[in-house]
């Protein structure tokens, strides 16, 4: 997606050889408990994702209020999102250049700001839809759900791409 840009190289060459780079370059366990942190992480939004967009879809907890879906699912979805966050910047920390130079990576931010945004679209639409049942799963509610299953998934496939890029 980025084009060869000298300035992003001048800061991946930069960023490779400082301190904290390097700890997490060369003490052997740092990068694979990071990895599995992240890969807990991400399998908790998105678990949480997909039981809210199957709530808008109306196949899970038709029986219960939209808010009630919500409290329960989202914060599974914005306090994972904060561990991400730390564990993708020590992973980008450790190998700057495989990252941000990497298409699949830009792919993998592209996607995760738009299922942010999609997430608070849901989340909204949740809040207003407080009674049990199918209210709250029209068109839009719907047409939310799949879109925000779509950003998800290929999340994750962009993220597997980073290492095969």
């Amino acid at each position: 997606m980025i084009p060869n840009l000298p300035w992003l190289n001048a800061f991946c060459i930069w960023l490779e050889h400082t301190r904290p780079s390097q700890t997490i370059q060369t003490v052997p366990w740092i990068v694979p408990t990071v990895q599995v942190i992240h890969i807990l992480s991400i399998a908790a939004v998105a678990a949480s994702a997909l039981m809210i967009d199957l709530r808008l879809l109306g196949a899970y907890g038709i029986d219960q209020s939209g808010r009630r879906v919500a409290k329960r699912f989202l914060p599974l979805v914005w306090w994972p999102i904060l561990i991400l966050l730390a564990t993708g910047l020590i992973m980008i920390v450790g190998e700057p250049g495989r990252s941000l130079k990497n298409p699949a990576f830009q792919l993998k931010m592209a996607l995760l700001a738009g299922a942010l945004i999609v997430t608070v679209l849901c989340q909204r639409r949740l809040r207003r839809a407080p009674t049990a049942g199918p209210a709250g799963t029209g068109v839009l509610a719907r047409s939310l759900a799949i879109l925000s299953l779509l950003l998800w998934t290929g999340i994750i496939f962009a993220g597997r791409w980073i290492a095969y890029s």
